[in-house]
């Protein structure tokens, strides 16, 4: 069945990668949550999807400048709205620990492209070893340099491309990275491409969908994961 991945939660309706806007997904019926991850001055592991933090918080600058504990001090949900002030960045800990007990994908998106975190690969890796869930997680990435030392370290995590547009023939070149996994921007994916790599057995997850038409196509396609902003929409499609 196809896994109805949450993008950075249920951030069409909650702070992104936020707790809350995970756990809210998990409500909603998602059974996968997709997230990102990057790396605090002193190495820890958090959930954030821009490098800068001004975005999505009330700070300034680099997440790779500061220390968790002065990370942790800004407030990652006031500039969704007034009532969801007081939201921290999460770790990946806190996610795998929220997640562990439930029947949840989580797709980790190494962010390491713009700035490169010098062992981000292997700190996810014993992190998730450290909790058991091989099994219950993907890697992906657009750095599929990453991708393929993800693999290189523990050929029991799942990995996969993350592309925009015009990889040819992905499903080839997604085995030539140790990749058992396409995600494709849903613009980057057609019938043709679902069909041969669905032959080479190279699993499909397409992001991020958040039109009804397009997650009914996908799910009729049976695309392994759609990553979306609406859990819940996809949700009751899949219901019915």
């Amino acid at each position: 069945m196809t896994i109805n991945y949450a993008h950075r939660g249920a951030s069409a309706y909650y702070p992104e990668n936020t707790m809350l806007s995970f756990e809210k997904a998990i409500e909603m019926g998602c059974t996968g949550i997709e997230t990102d991850v990057q790396l605090t001055k002193d190495g820890v592991l958090v959930l954030i999807h821009d490098e800068l933090v001004d975005r999505t918080t009330n700070g300034k600058g680099f997440v790779k400048d500061y220390p968790y504990n002065e990370l942790n001090k800004l407030d990652a949900g006031c500039w969704k709205g007034k009532e969801f002030t007081g939201l921290k960045i999460p770790t990946v800990e806190e996610l795998l620990l929220l997640t562990k007990d439930k029947n949840i994908i989580i797709n980790f998106e190494l962010k390491n492209g713009i700035v490169m975190y010098e062992g981000i690969e292997q700190k996810l890796i014993d992190l998730i070893h450290k909790h058991r869930m091989e099994c219950k997680v993907i890697f992906s990435g657009f750095n599929h340099y990453s991708m393929a030392k993800c693999h290189k370290i523990s050929k029991e995590i799942s990995t996969g491309v993350l592309y925009m547009e015009g990889l040819y023939k992905p499903y080839n070149y997604a085995k030539t990275l140790g990749a058992n996994a396409i995600h494709p921007h849903f613009n980057a994916l057609n019938e043709e491409v679902i069909k041969r790599s669905q032959k080479h057995r190279v699993k499909i997850n397409v992001f991020t969908v958040n039109d009804e038409k397009q997650m009914k196509f996908f799910l009729d396609m049976k695309v392994d994961g759609i990553i979306t902003n609406y859990p819940d929409i996809l949700h009751e499609l899949m219901n019915n």
